[in-house]
């Protein structure tokens, strides 16, 4: 096996471990509490700079997004009716929500 075979194994590897892995926080990623820790839902977090570097700032501010902390109502009842984080997430634009996609955003911290 050549050294360039051996390094695309290990990054399909890598490609394919990483969605199953719990998403950590970092640095411009926007963490939302959970008001009700109690039912056991992880925080969400929004890796803002993985969105920023397909879109334009434009696409989701001031139309879905409020550029203000905490001026944003956001649950998943207002996603689910294609508000906020689900005028895309739906399914044809991007990955719809769903039980089985939960992780992809409540994944802590």
């Amino acid at each position: 096996m050549t050294r360039h075979s051996k390094l695309a194994l290990g990054l399909l590897i890598i490609m394919t471990i990483l969605p199953v892995a719990s998403v950590l926080a970092v640095y411009g990623d926007i963490v939302f509490r959970v008001e009700d820790e109690s039912r056991g839902v992880a925080a969400t977090v929004f890796p803002h700079w993985a969105h920023r570097v397909r879109y334009k700032c434009y696409a989701c501010h001031n139309d879905l997004f409020e550029m203000e902390e905490d001026a944003n109502a956001i649950t998943m009842k207002a996603i689910e009716a294609g508000e906020y984080c689900g005028a895309c997430h739906n399914g044809k634009t991007a990955w719809g929500i769903g039980f089985d996609t939960c992780n992809r955003c409540h994944s802590g911290e």
